[in-house]
Protein backbone atom coordinates (compact mmCIF):
# COMPACT_ATOMS: atom_id res chain seq x y z
CA UNK A 1 0.00 0.00 0.00
CA UNK A 2 1.43 3.29 -0.86
CA UNK A 3 1.16 5.35 2.12
CA UNK A 4 -0.16 9.28 2.44
CA UNK A 5 2.60 11.90 2.75
CA UNK A 6 1.35 14.37 5.64
CA UNK A 7 4.24 17.27 5.62
CA UNK A 8 4.37 18.54 9.23
CA UNK A 9 5.24 21.65 10.55
CA UNK A 10 6.86 21.97 13.39
CA UNK A 11 7.45 18.57 13.42
CA UNK A 12 10.42 19.01 16.25
CA UNK A 13 8.25 20.73 18.66
CA UNK A 14 5.85 19.31 20.80
CA UNK A 15 2.14 19.59 18.33
CA UNK A 16 3.94 18.67 15.28
CA UNK A 17 6.09 15.72 17.12
CA UNK A 18 2.77 14.49 18.96
CA UNK A 19 1.47 13.80 15.42
CA UNK A 20 4.94 12.51 13.49
CA UNK A 21 5.56 10.10 16.85
CA UNK A 22 1.79 9.07 16.81
CA UNK A 23 1.87 8.46 13.38
CA UNK A 24 5.76 6.59 12.90
CA UNK A 25 4.27 4.54 16.10
CA UNK A 26 1.52 2.84 13.99
CA UNK A 27 2.80 0.52 11.42
CA UNK A 28 -0.72 -0.19 9.83
CA UNK A 29 -0.89 4.14 9.63
CA UNK A 30 -2.09 5.17 6.05
CA UNK A 31 0.19 7.95 6.12
CA UNK A 32 3.71 8.75 6.34
CA UNK A 33 5.78 11.12 7.77
CA UNK A 34 7.42 14.14 5.95
CA UNK A 35 9.19 16.42 8.76
CA UNK A 36 9.66 19.88 8.15
CA UNK A 37 12.16 21.67 10.05
CA UNK A 38 15.19 24.81 10.04
CA UNK A 39 17.68 22.18 10.71
CA UNK A 40 17.71 18.69 9.90
CA UNK A 41 21.00 17.73 11.92
CA UNK A 42 19.09 18.68 15.02
CA UNK A 43 18.94 16.01 17.95
CA UNK A 44 15.00 15.93 17.51
CA UNK A 45 14.79 15.75 13.53
CA UNK A 46 17.47 12.94 13.83
CA UNK A 47 15.19 11.59 16.00
CA UNK A 48 12.15 11.56 13.76
CA UNK A 49 14.55 10.00 11.05
CA UNK A 50 15.77 7.07 12.89
CA UNK A 51 12.11 6.63 13.52
CA UNK A 52 11.23 6.42 9.64
CA UNK A 53 10.28 10.00 9.36
CA UNK A 54 11.34 11.94 5.71
CA UNK A 55 13.20 14.45 7.54
CA UNK A 56 13.44 18.12 4.97
CA UNK A 57 15.03 21.54 5.49
CA UNK A 58 12.17 24.17 5.55
CA UNK A 59 11.34 28.10 6.69
CA UNK A 60 8.12 29.18 7.55
CA UNK A 61 9.33 32.49 6.18
CA UNK A 62 10.58 30.83 3.24
CA UNK A 63 8.04 30.64 0.73
CA UNK A 64 9.99 28.27 -1.93
CA UNK A 65 10.93 26.15 0.88
CA UNK A 66 7.34 25.13 1.78
CA UNK A 67 6.50 24.96 -1.65
CA UNK A 68 9.40 22.39 -1.69
CA UNK A 69 8.18 21.04 1.08
CA UNK A 70 4.57 20.65 0.74
CA UNK A 71 5.12 19.19 -3.22
CA UNK A 72 3.66 15.71 -3.69
CA UNK A 73 2.09 15.73 0.06
CA UNK A 74 -1.58 15.10 0.59
CA UNK A 75 -2.28 16.77 3.62
CA UNK A 76 -0.33 19.44 5.80
CA UNK A 77 -0.10 19.90 9.46
CA UNK A 78 0.13 23.73 9.77
CA UNK A 79 1.54 25.26 13.04
CA UNK A 80 2.87 28.22 14.28
CA UNK A 81 5.23 29.16 17.37
CA UNK A 82 4.58 32.83 18.76
CA UNK A 83 7.32 32.78 21.09
CA UNK A 84 10.09 32.17 18.99
CA UNK A 85 9.81 36.17 18.12
CA UNK A 86 6.80 37.60 19.48
CA UNK A 87 5.58 39.18 16.73
CA UNK A 88 1.67 38.49 15.80
CA UNK A 89 3.02 39.96 12.07
CA UNK A 90 5.42 37.53 12.14
CA UNK A 91 3.03 34.65 13.39
CA UNK A 92 0.49 35.60 10.47
CA UNK A 93 3.25 35.85 7.37
CA UNK A 94 4.47 32.21 8.40
CA UNK A 95 0.32 31.32 8.17
CA UNK A 96 -0.32 32.83 5.05
CA UNK A 97 3.26 31.41 3.40
CA UNK A 98 1.68 27.86 4.60
CA UNK A 99 -1.95 28.43 3.28
CA UNK A 100 -0.50 29.73 -0.16
CA UNK A 101 2.23 26.38 -0.84
CA UNK A 102 -0.83 23.81 0.57
CA UNK A 103 -3.09 25.65 -2.28
CA UNK A 104 0.09 25.79 -4.81
CA UNK A 105 0.73 22.18 -3.79
CA UNK A 106 -3.30 21.13 -4.23
CA UNK A 107 -3.34 19.03 -0.69
CA UNK A 108 -6.33 17.19 -0.53
CA UNK A 109 -6.24 18.14 3.83
CA UNK A 110 -4.75 20.71 6.13
CA UNK A 111 -5.18 21.25 10.03
CA UNK A 112 -4.40 24.11 10.95
CA UNK A 113 -3.65 24.59 14.67
CA UNK A 114 -5.07 28.04 15.75
CA UNK A 115 -7.02 29.90 18.87
CA UNK A 116 -9.62 32.40 19.58
CA UNK A 117 -9.74 35.62 18.32
CA UNK A 118 -10.34 37.23 21.22
CA UNK A 119 -11.03 40.34 19.42
CA UNK A 120 -14.32 39.11 19.07
CA UNK A 121 -14.85 38.45 22.53
CA UNK A 122 -13.62 42.25 24.25
CA UNK A 123 -13.39 44.31 21.37
CA UNK A 124 -10.44 47.01 21.07
CA UNK A 125 -12.19 49.30 22.48
CA UNK A 126 -13.79 47.72 25.71
CA UNK A 127 -11.12 49.01 28.64
CA UNK A 128 -11.85 45.46 30.46
CA UNK A 129 -8.04 44.82 29.37
CA UNK A 130 -5.72 46.90 27.78
CA UNK A 131 -4.67 46.55 24.27
CA UNK A 132 -1.45 45.57 23.16
CA UNK A 133 0.91 46.17 20.35
CA UNK A 134 -1.63 48.64 19.11
CA UNK A 135 -4.35 45.87 17.67
CA UNK A 136 -4.33 42.94 19.73
CA UNK A 137 -5.81 41.42 23.16
CA UNK A 138 -4.39 38.55 23.26
CA UNK A 139 -1.59 38.60 20.75
CA UNK A 140 -0.94 34.99 20.59
CA UNK A 141 -4.52 34.38 20.16
CA UNK A 142 -5.79 36.79 17.59
CA UNK A 143 -2.66 36.53 15.07
CA UNK A 144 -3.97 32.58 14.75
CA UNK A 145 -7.83 33.51 15.04
CA UNK A 146 -7.19 36.13 12.11
CA UNK A 147 -4.69 33.53 9.84
CA UNK A 148 -7.95 31.49 9.98
CA UNK A 149 -8.60 33.77 6.75
CA UNK A 150 -5.50 32.72 4.89
CA UNK A 151 -6.72 29.50 4.70
CA UNK A 152 -10.61 30.63 3.57
CA UNK A 153 -9.20 32.56 1.12
CA UNK A 154 -7.17 30.61 -0.29
CA UNK A 155 -9.99 27.61 -0.47
CA UNK A 156 -7.78 24.93 0.45
CA UNK A 157 -9.50 22.25 2.44
CA UNK A 158 -8.96 23.04 6.23
CA UNK A 159 -9.80 21.76 9.41
CA UNK A 160 -9.30 24.38 11.96
CA UNK A 161 -8.22 22.73 15.08
CA UNK A 162 -8.61 25.31 18.13
CA UNK A 163 -6.07 24.12 20.72
CA UNK A 164 -5.62 24.69 24.50
CA UNK A 165 -3.47 25.66 27.47
CA UNK A 166 -0.63 23.39 27.73
CA UNK A 167 0.10 21.15 31.02
CA UNK A 168 3.59 21.35 29.19
CA UNK A 169 3.64 25.28 30.24
CA UNK A 170 4.65 24.18 33.79
CA UNK A 171 7.67 22.46 32.70
CA UNK A 172 8.79 24.79 30.08
CA UNK A 173 7.39 28.29 29.96
CA UNK A 174 7.41 28.96 34.00
CA UNK A 175 4.23 28.53 34.70
CA UNK A 176 4.46 25.73 37.35
CA UNK A 177 4.55 26.06 41.56
CA UNK A 178 7.33 28.26 42.43
CA UNK A 179 8.34 28.69 46.32
CA UNK A 180 8.10 32.05 48.18
CA UNK A 181 10.55 33.07 50.70
CA UNK A 182 8.59 30.79 53.73
CA UNK A 183 9.67 27.88 51.22
CA UNK A 184 6.32 26.51 49.98
CA UNK A 185 5.30 25.76 46.86
CA UNK A 186 2.67 28.63 45.20
CA UNK A 187 1.06 27.79 41.76
CA UNK A 188 -0.22 31.52 40.75
CA UNK A 189 -2.98 32.20 38.55
CA UNK A 190 -5.10 34.76 37.42
CA UNK A 191 -7.81 32.60 37.06
CA UNK A 192 -10.13 33.02 40.36
CA UNK A 193 -11.98 30.11 40.80
CA UNK A 194 -12.61 29.44 37.14
CA UNK A 195 -11.72 26.11 35.33
CA UNK A 196 -8.96 26.31 33.02
CA UNK A 197 -9.45 24.02 29.78
CA UNK A 198 -5.64 22.19 29.46
CA UNK A 199 -4.38 19.28 27.30
CA UNK A 200 -1.16 17.71 26.85
CA UNK A 201 1.07 19.00 23.92
CA UNK A 202 1.81 15.91 22.38
CA UNK A 203 -2.04 14.98 22.84
CA UNK A 204 -2.79 17.84 20.39
CA UNK A 205 -0.89 16.05 17.68
CA UNK A 206 -2.00 12.92 18.51
CA UNK A 207 -5.65 14.34 18.51
CA UNK A 208 -4.65 15.60 14.63
CA UNK A 209 -3.86 12.31 13.62
CA UNK A 210 -7.59 11.31 14.37
CA UNK A 211 -8.33 14.06 12.28
CA UNK A 212 -6.62 13.61 9.51
CA UNK A 213 -7.98 9.50 9.40
CA UNK A 214 -11.62 10.73 9.02
CA UNK A 215 -11.38 13.70 6.14
CA UNK A 216 -14.90 13.91 5.04
CA UNK A 217 -15.87 14.50 8.81
CA UNK A 218 -14.15 17.09 9.42
CA UNK A 219 -12.86 19.18 6.00
CA UNK A 220 -14.46 22.77 6.56
CA UNK A 221 -15.02 22.36 10.44
CA UNK A 222 -13.68 23.97 13.75
CA UNK A 223 -13.16 21.65 16.29
CA UNK A 224 -11.68 21.98 20.07
CA UNK A 225 -9.40 19.50 21.53
CA UNK A 226 -8.89 19.59 25.45
CA UNK A 227 -8.74 16.81 27.74
CA UNK A 228 -10.49 18.50 30.96
CA UNK A 229 -11.30 21.57 32.84
CA UNK A 230 -9.99 22.09 35.82
CA UNK A 231 -9.70 24.76 38.81
CA UNK A 232 -6.56 26.15 40.23
CA UNK A 233 -7.37 24.18 43.49
CA UNK A 234 -7.41 21.14 41.30
CA UNK A 235 -4.20 21.86 39.15
CA UNK A 236 -2.35 22.88 42.53
CA UNK A 237 -3.98 19.47 44.15
CA UNK A 238 -2.99 17.72 41.64
CA UNK A 239 0.70 19.16 41.88
CA UNK A 240 0.58 18.54 45.58
CA UNK A 241 -0.03 14.82 44.94
CA UNK A 242 2.74 14.30 42.27
CA UNK A 243 5.28 16.26 43.85
CA UNK A 244 4.78 14.92 47.18
CA UNK A 245 4.25 18.21 49.06
CA UNK A 246 1.83 20.90 50.02
CA UNK A 247 1.42 22.99 47.03
CA UNK A 248 -0.86 25.94 47.46
CA UNK A 249 -3.06 27.83 44.74
CA UNK A 250 -2.75 32.02 44.50
CA UNK A 251 -5.18 33.31 43.43
CA UNK A 252 -3.98 37.38 41.55
CA UNK A 253 -6.11 39.99 39.60
CA UNK A 254 -5.35 39.75 35.77
CA UNK A 255 -3.52 43.40 36.45
CA UNK A 256 -0.88 42.18 38.93
CA UNK A 257 -0.09 39.39 36.50
CA UNK A 258 0.71 41.61 33.98
CA UNK A 259 2.85 43.78 36.13
CA UNK A 260 5.03 40.57 36.80
CA UNK A 261 7.41 41.93 33.91
CA UNK A 262 8.49 38.88 32.67
CA UNK A 263 8.64 38.80 28.84
CA UNK A 264 5.05 38.17 27.65
CA UNK A 265 3.17 38.80 30.83
CA UNK A 266 0.66 41.28 29.73
CA UNK A 267 -0.21 38.36 27.08
CA UNK A 268 -0.52 36.29 29.22
CA UNK A 269 -2.26 38.19 32.19
CA UNK A 270 -4.86 39.32 28.92
CA UNK A 271 -5.06 35.16 28.36
CA UNK A 272 -6.04 34.50 31.87
CA UNK A 273 -8.47 37.05 32.01
CA UNK A 274 -10.32 36.17 28.70
CA UNK A 275 -9.81 32.24 29.85
CA UNK A 276 -11.87 33.43 33.44
CA UNK A 277 -14.66 35.89 32.16
CA UNK A 278 -15.27 33.58 29.08
CA UNK A 279 -15.30 30.16 30.89
CA UNK A 280 -18.19 29.34 29.26
CA UNK A 281 -17.05 29.88 25.62
CA UNK A 282 -13.99 27.68 26.03
CA UNK A 283 -16.31 24.94 27.45
CA UNK A 284 -18.34 25.06 24.57
CA UNK A 285 -15.80 25.10 21.75
CA UNK A 286 -13.53 22.90 23.22
CA UNK A 287 -14.91 18.87 23.37
CA UNK A 288 -13.36 16.75 25.72
CA UNK A 289 -14.97 13.96 24.48
CA UNK A 290 -15.05 14.55 20.95
CA UNK A 291 -10.80 14.72 21.58
CA UNK A 292 -11.03 11.47 23.82
CA UNK A 293 -12.23 9.52 20.65
CA UNK A 294 -9.86 11.30 17.98
CA UNK A 295 -7.13 10.34 20.54
CA UNK A 296 -7.56 7.35 23.26
CA UNK A 297 -4.55 7.71 24.47
CA UNK A 298 -5.05 11.27 25.99
CA UNK A 299 -3.66 12.39 29.30
CA UNK A 300 -5.25 13.27 31.81
CA UNK A 301 -4.23 16.06 34.09
CA UNK A 302 -3.00 13.30 36.53
CA UNK A 303 -1.74 10.95 33.99
CA UNK A 304 0.33 14.01 32.70
CA UNK A 305 1.78 14.73 35.72
CA UNK A 306 2.51 10.97 36.52
CA UNK A 307 4.37 11.18 33.70
CA UNK A 308 6.26 14.68 33.81
CA UNK A 309 5.87 15.94 37.22
CA UNK A 310 9.61 15.04 37.64
CA UNK A 311 10.68 18.02 35.13
CA UNK A 312 9.05 20.42 36.97
CA UNK A 313 11.77 23.07 37.64
CA UNK A 314 12.26 25.12 40.79
CA UNK A 315 10.86 22.86 43.04
CA UNK A 316 13.73 21.06 44.73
Amino acid sequence: MTKKILAIAGATGAQGGGLARAILADPTSAFTVRALTRDVNAPNARALAALGAEVVAADLHDRASLDRAFAGAYGAYCVTFFWNHFSPEKEMAEARNMALAAKAAGLDHVVWSTLDDTRTLVPLSDDRMPTLMGSYKVPHFDAKGESNQFFLDAGVPTTFMLTSFYWDNFVHFGSGPARNADGQLLLTMPMGSSRLGGIAAEDIGACARGVFTQRERFVGKTIGVVSEFLSGVEMAAGLAEALGEPVSYQAVPPAAFRAFGFPGAEDLGNMFQVYTEFEAHFRTTRDPVLSRELNPGLLSYHAWLAKYAARIPNIR
